[in-house]
């Protein structure tokens, strides 16, 4: 028995590394990863608290804790990452609306979310420090 080969023009080896995503691609992406964050940074925050009701010197660790640079720095990026999921969802309820559902909508709503993510997460840094 005889199989004919027929001449497949894919690609054999793909390398995400150098393909170019759209910027929907990019905005799906990131809010993924943002609810990633943010689940984990659910964790960390749920044992603060845990940790400051436990006891008078519970409270005084996390306060201490709290109030240096890198304690500062996770807060800001787990307000960023709330920020921009937040946004992203909102975009997706408009898009369950069928505002934006085209391919020209979704780059502007993506554009849209990245913008007031950028500038939300800016203000933030005022707030935090």
């Amino acid at each position: 028995m005889m199989v004919s080969k027929v001449k497949d023009n894919r690609p054999v080896n793909l390398d995400i590394g150098t393909m170019r995503l759209p910027i929907t691609a990019w905005a799906s992406i990131t809010h993924r990863a943002t609810g990633v964050i943010l689940f984990v940074g659910m964790g960390i925050l749920l044992w603060l608290l845990d940790t400051s009701l436990a006891g008078p010197e519970g409270f005084a660790f996390v306060q201490e804790s709290l109030g240096g640079f890198v304690a500062k720095f996770v807060i800001w990026g787990l307000v960023t990452a709330l920020i921009y999921h937040s946004l992203a969802g909102v975009k997706h309820l408009i898009m369950d609306f069928g505002v934006g559902e085209t391919m020209e909508g979704g780059i502007l709503g993506a554009r849209i979310v990245i913008a007031l993510s950028v500038v939300l997460s800016l203000l933030t840094v005022i707030w935090i420090w």
